[in-house]
């Protein structure tokens, strides 16, 4: 499983940015945006090329399905996104690079004496985005309107020790196929807009990526400064 981390700015990064939205919260994480990202985007109504964005992340009530069991579960932690060419549209659009995604929940204690009360589970970039698929499109310019398509591919890890067990190792699972949230907004970066997920997501263990370990059934996510 990666780090959190990309290829410019290494572990040591991402690390820091997740402090830094975890500490000051998502108003402090988009003030490190600065003044002059912010008059490029009202003059354009998009973000400049090569902006790095950070946004805190918090999802309640998050319906999981582990193998037959359900739960729900709240995760927050936060993602950053580089800013980058879109060729296909670049007047309206733009693509969105992910360089950092983490978020954390704590499992609720099941109750049945076998496992320690409770658990976490760890949702983190599984790799770096070298063929970013994630969109940022202008609907509308006056009064300005996006839609923001975030296409994540992450790990999940399921750490729940036993309680008798002197060696356990935590569940590593991947998507098996990219996450879609959908946000329709009248700013970027978002204040605390929901994003929606498109579709059920399946989490599989890599060496067996046809049996469906959990599926996320949805993700409402609040994603900017909460």
């Amino acid at each position: 499983m990666s780090t959190f981390s990309d290829s410019s700015a290494g572990g040591v990064g991402r690390r820091r940015f997740l402090t830094g939205v975890a500490a000051t919260g998502g108003a402090a994480a988009l003030g490190l945006l600065g003044t002059s990202t912010a008059r490029a985007t009202h003059q354009s109504g998009l973000p400049p090329i090569g902006a790095e964005i950070p946004c805190s992340m918090l999802a309640i009530n998050v319906p999981l399905k582990i193998r037959t069991a359900l739960m729900s579960v709240d995760f927050k932690g936060g993602i950053k996104h580089r800013v980058d060419v879109n060729p296909d549209d670049p007047e309206n659009s733009v693509r969105l690079r992910t360089v950092g995604f983490r978020m954390t929940a704590e499992m609720p204690d099941i109750g049945d004496g076998a496992r320690q009360d409770g658990g976490t589970i760890t949702l983190e970039q599984d790799d770096v985005d070298v063929d970013p698929q994630s969109l940022l499109r202008l609907t509308q310019r006056f009064p300005l309107r996006y839609e923001h398509v975030s296409v994540l591919t992450f790990t999940m890890t399921i750490d729940q020790p036993d309680t008798y067990a002197r060696i356990y190792e935590p569940l590593v699972l991947t998507t098996k196929d990219p996450a879609q949230l959908v946000g329709k907004l009248t700013q970027f970066p978002p204040r605390g807009d929901l994003y929606k997920l498109q579709n059920p997501v399946e989490l599989v263990l890599p060496e067996d990526p046809d049996t469906t370990i959990v599926t996320i059934q949805r993700f409402p996510v609040k994603v900017g400064g909460l």
